[in-house]
């Protein structure tokens, strides 16, 4: 794609040769010029500042260019070149550029790699590219030449952070008859983050390092997502012959957006897939959970596994595939909301987790644990009682205002008193909402050993939560007794 006028896990599969997308118009992109107002302009000329990041790992010593879309006499959007210098992204893959005019508009920003630019391994537990030696997770790697990111934004109100997802959207936006228009830049922006499932407005997020999460206490879910997705774009190039480098993988991806306005969901046998994307980034979030100390971000990435798996059942059951599953984690999580699939019984269901706390509750639901079960289950069982932890026993890590912290004891036994070993659980599902009686958000969690669970980004308003245990033959048990948290 050309702007120059107005036409511009762990899944292999074969690979085509793909063109170099996103070519610049002329850029001299050979300056070292490491100055962030190097921009050639006129010092009395108002300029407005674009600022972001360059993220996919942090890409380092990236060469920026930024230049505003103007429509012509028949409203068709393009950039509108300045001659200047790029400015070079700095270590934490953070940019500024000063773009000549009125802060008004929409600006069309892009990252293009030479022999100095680097970028920090994201990919757990290294990062491969043909004919290189492999890369360690959070070590410096080259990029070759032919590795280029776009983004678009507002000038008056929006960072412009570039990465693989802004990438795509951008080639995607192209494709309107007004080429890259503030509607259809809007409107693919919000198309590729319904691609890979993400929240609305995601893709305006600044993804964080996901080599230095620990120091990250604030980062939202979302925006891990984000990180782990364009991390996906690199994670198909480990243990895969078919594709050479990250540039092959984004510029296959790329191509498609631009030449059908979609990505192959399931695979063709020649391009990537939405569903190998989706996969890696959800091995990704399971791999990077024993890379941090934090337990707030340990859920968090949990919660950002647990989304992946629930796109990719979304995805497969467009295409009525009922055997697709995440790679090397454990699928049992993938059945667990599916109450088709499920034949509880009173004699082979698990009996609910033991001592269910929520740990910032003030006191014990009033509901007595009556809830509206949204499961299969015709269980009979008791659900145990539910207790509350003392303040001086929650952990000295902060927990957010608007988060809950809930903890639990796996059961030893089943409903009809057989033992029930750890092997057996699958895992836990969680079930909350903000009335007591209908419990209509969950949250799935597949590792037996898991003992507490972080709930954030909740609005205000009493939340109520409870959990059951899912086995590994797909019974699950009745829900616990509801505790409760004021947000």
């Amino acid at each position: 794609m050309s702007y120059c006028g107005k036409k511009l896990s762990k899944h292999g599969l074969l690979v085509v040769t793909a063109v170099v997308l996103l070519s610049g118009c002329g850029l001299d992109s050979s300056s070292n010029d490491s100055s962030t107002t190097a921009q050639s302009r006129d010092t009395n000329e108002p300029t407005v500042k674009i600022a972001g990041a360059a993220m996919k790992g942090v890409i380092q010593q990236g060469l920026v260019t930024a230049n505003r879309l103007i429509s012509d006499k028949d409203g068709y959007y393009s950039p509108q070149r300045q001659a200047a210098k790029p400015v070079l992204t700095a270590d934490d893959g953070g940019y500024e550029w000063q773009l000549r005019g009125k802060a008004d508009g929409w600006a069309l920003v892009k990252l293009q790699a030479d022999a100095g630019t680097r970028m920090i391994c994201d990919v757990v537990p290294q990062c491969d590219q043909s004919g290189a030696v492999p890369v360690a997770f959070g070590q410096p790697m080259a990029l070759d030449g032919n590795f280029s990111l776009y983004g678009a934004g507002d000038l008056i109100t929006e960072t412009v952070n570039l990465t693989p997802l802004t990438h795509l959207a951008v080639t995607l936006a192209e494709r309107s008859a007004n080429g890259l228009s503030p509607t259809a830049l809007s409107g693919a922006y919000e198309t590729v983050e319904g691609w890979f499932g993400l929240a609305a407005g995601s893709l305006r997020l600044t993804p964080p390092d996901l080599t230095r999460l620990d120091e990250l206490g604030g980062v939202s879910a979302d925006a891990l997502q984000v990180a782990i997705a364009n991390a996906a774009f690199l994670a198909l190039v480990n243990d895969s012959a078919q594709w050479d480098s990250i540039s092959d993988v984004l510029n296959n991806v790329a191509t498609q957006a631009g030449e059908t306005g979609q990505i192959s969901m399931m695979g063709d046998g020649t391009n990537v897939a939405l569903a190998d994307l989706i996969t890696a980034a959800a091995i990704q979030a399971s791999e990077l959970q024993a890379t941090v100390d934090s337990s707030i971000i340990s859920q968090r990435l949990v919660l950002v596994e647990y989304r992946g798996i629930q796109r990719l059942k979304t995805i497969a059951d467009v295409y009525g595939d009922s055997d697709t599953s995440v790679a090397e984690t454990d699928d049992t999580t993938s059945d667990t909301t599916d109450d088709a699939s499920t034949d509880t019984t009173t004699d082979n269901t698990s009996e609910s987790p033991g001592n269910t706390e929520e740990t910032a509750d003030t006191g014990t639901d009033s509901t007595d644990g009556t809830v509206a079960d949204s499961g299969t289950g015709t269980e009979t069982s008791e659900p145990p009682a539910t207790e509350t932890v003392p303040e001086e026993t929650v952990l000295e890590e902060t927990i957010p205002a608007n988060a809950a912290r809930l903890s639990w004891t796996a059961p030893l036994t089943r409903v009809n008193g057989d033992s029930l070993s750890m092997g057996e659980i699958a895992g836990f599902e969680v079930v909350y909402g903000t009335n007591a009686d209908t419990l209509n958000q969950s949250l799935a969690i597949g590792d037996a050993s898991v003992e507490e669970l972080l709930v954030d980004e909740l609005t205000a308003g009493t939340w109520y939560f409870a959990i059951r245990t899912l086995d590994t033959d797909g019974n699950r048990s009745r829900l616990s007794e509801v505790v409760y948290k004021q947000i």
